[in-house]
């Protein structure tokens, strides 16, 4: 089976898979095309990838070789129209928020996956992309905060008397969120976490943040550990909650999502405006809608002295190790459909491979995608 791995387009700095990756692939019997380029702005160079036995072509001779075609993000329109019907596709695409792609899929009869759909099981957990990518989110938020902010994270006692600590509110305390408390807490800053799941309250305060509790909040275990669509009392007491917490705080990280659905605007413009100047907000989620309403993906805006950073791919400004991490989770979601002579070996009977499957033949596979667009359609 030949794998092809694409260079990233647009402002995408890492590679979906690095040199040492693609070693462990080729030992599997694997032939890998990289094209030329694919790993220059995560420091890895064309030489590193030959040394790891991969060959170094042209995109078009990957488009029109490999069986398998690889990159981190969801494919340009031009792209689909390149790829043939019986290729697979492997990228990063959020199917449930990127519907129209799944039906561009569907039209091609394109076999693709989506590695952010990957089931929340245990044997899955070595290739659960999601949360190591939210990993590198959440520290680089923190630290984007602190050199933004105009006052120190920690207490200091000087010479010139005592600096308080900063105040730091965190929304959502999923892999992103509980990085982010570690970090700011190390950083010497007071950190407040809000949260709908009670389940996190106890990792919250092991991590020495306060969790901030609204009671009556629907949870389902079903969802797989992620938040869900709340009752409109919940939501006016949790807002409320939020709004007393968020204009006393020095920075606010926003890391709420609802997987499909836009993001719960939790810190509206009269918040904002409430806020002390100088304040600092990282809003995460901006790529569906932002937790704070005035953020804007990509973009860094000020409103009444207040920065609110819209910032939802902090992997890409830490290519080596984002990347690093990515690949080692792709290799091992690799190994479940490579055979012992290296050949492709799909097995619609393994829930991964199944769970991770968006399309195939003109239909949906997966249960989530499907019916949440068949919710759409009605």
């Amino acid at each position: 089976m030949i794998i092809g791995l694409l260079k990233e387009a647009g402002s995408e700095k890492r590679v979906a898979m690095l040199p040492e990756v693609v070693s462990v692939l080729i030992g599997k019997k694997v032939e890998i095309l990289v094209e030329k380029g694919a790993g220059e702005t995560a420091y890895q160079s064309d030489e590193d990838f030959k040394k790891a036995g991969a060959q170094i072509v042209s995109r078009k001779e990957v488009l029109e070789k490999a069986a398998v075609v690889i990159q981190i993000q969801p494919p340009e329109p031009e792209l689909v129209k390149s790829l043939r019907k019986e290729q697979i596709w492997i990228s990063q695409y959020n199917p449930l928020w990127n519907t129209d792609l799944v039906k561009t899929f569907i039209s091609s009869g394109i076999t693709s996956f989506s590695l952010d759909s990957i089931p929340r099981i245990t044997r899955a957990q070595a290739m659960d992309v999601l949360s190591s990518m939210a990993t590198v989110s959440g520290y680089k938020a923190v630290l984007e905060a602190a050199s933004l902010l105009p006052s120190f994270f920690p207490m200091f006692m000087t010479a010139a008397g005592t600096i308080r600590p900063a105040n730091v509110l965190i929304l959502g305390a999923g892999v992103a969120g509980l990085q982010a408390i570690a970090i700011a807490r190390k950083l010497g800053a007071q950190v407040q976490v809000f949260d709908v799941r009670s389940a996190v309250k106890e990792e919250v305060m092991s991590l020495g943040a306060k969790f901030v509790e609204v009671e009556g909040a629907r949870e389902d275990a079903a969802a797989g550990g992620y938040a869900i669509e709340q009752t409109e009392d919940f939501k006016k007491r949790q807002q409320e909650a939020i709004n007393e917490k968020a204009i006393k705080a020095d920075v606010v990280i926003g890391t709420a999502q609802i997987p499909g659905k836009k993001a719960p605007v939790l810190v509206p413009k009269e918040v904002v405006e409430k806020m002390k100047p100088g304040s600092v907000i990282i809003d995460l989620a901006a790529s569906t809608g932002g937790n704070c309403e005035l953020a804007k993906d990509n973009e860094t805006v000020e409103h009444h002295g207040v920065r609110i950073v819209g910032q939802s791919n902090y992997p890409s400004l830490m290519p080596v190790d984002a990347s690093k991490m990515f690949g080692k989770n792709l290799s091992n979601f690799l190994s479940l459909m490579i055979d012992e002579e290296g050949q492709l070996l799909l097995d619609f009977e393994d829930e991964i491979i199944k769970g991770t499957c968006i399309t195939r033949d003109g239909e949906i596979i997966s249960e989530r995608v499907k019916s949440l667009m068949n919710n759409k359609n009605e």
